[in-house]
């Protein structure tokens, strides 16, 4: 909340000083905050309807079938699919752990939630354009897979 009150003091300095360019700044913001509010209002849509059909039990289901391989795959491909804020995710991983899930599998599962955005592609392309965006997931995707499986061997979870 004291973000907010430091960007309007931030703001309120920036007209005493110059009002042109503060009002030249609040327009620019504007007219980009109509451009990205479509993508934006679509993404929103999209990840109810994901923390509607992934509740927290079927997450725990899904991520605990299977050989351990399987299930760091799955969870990285269930964490790239859903876009849950960190607020939601880590306290999900609390609550995966305390199912018996492995720290490789959360791991997989919520590096993948918080640095791969399937649903938030639409945003990224509108601002970063369709080839760096896809660039971006795939190496996030990438590393969140090497950042699992390094947790799994520090934990002895998975074995070389």
């Amino acid at each position: 909340m004291w973000l907010f009150y430091l960007t309007g003091i931030l703001l309120l300095l920036s007209f005493f000083f110059d009002r042109s360019k503060s009002k030249k700044a609040i327009i620019l913001a504007y007219r980009r905050f109509l451009i990205i509010i479509p993508s934006f209002l679509i993404m929103l849509i999209l990840v109810s309807i994901i923390l509607f059909l992934f509740p927290q039990e079927k997450i725990i289901t899904y991520l605990s079938y299977g050989s351990n391989m399987v299930n760091i795959i799955l969870a990285a491909l269930v964490g790239s699919i859903t876009a849950v804020p960190g607020f939601i995710a880590f306290p999900l991983a609390g609550i995966l752990k305390d199912n018996g899930i492995s720290y490789t599998i959360i791991a997989a599962f919520t590096t993948t939630l918080m640095m791969v955005g399937t649903i938030t592609f639409p945003v990224e392309v509108t601002y970063l354009g369709k080839r760096v965006a896809l660039i971006r997931n795939i190496i996030s995707f990438i590393i969140a897979l090497i950042v699992a499986l390094l947790i799994g061997l520090y934990f002895g979870e998975v074995a070389l």
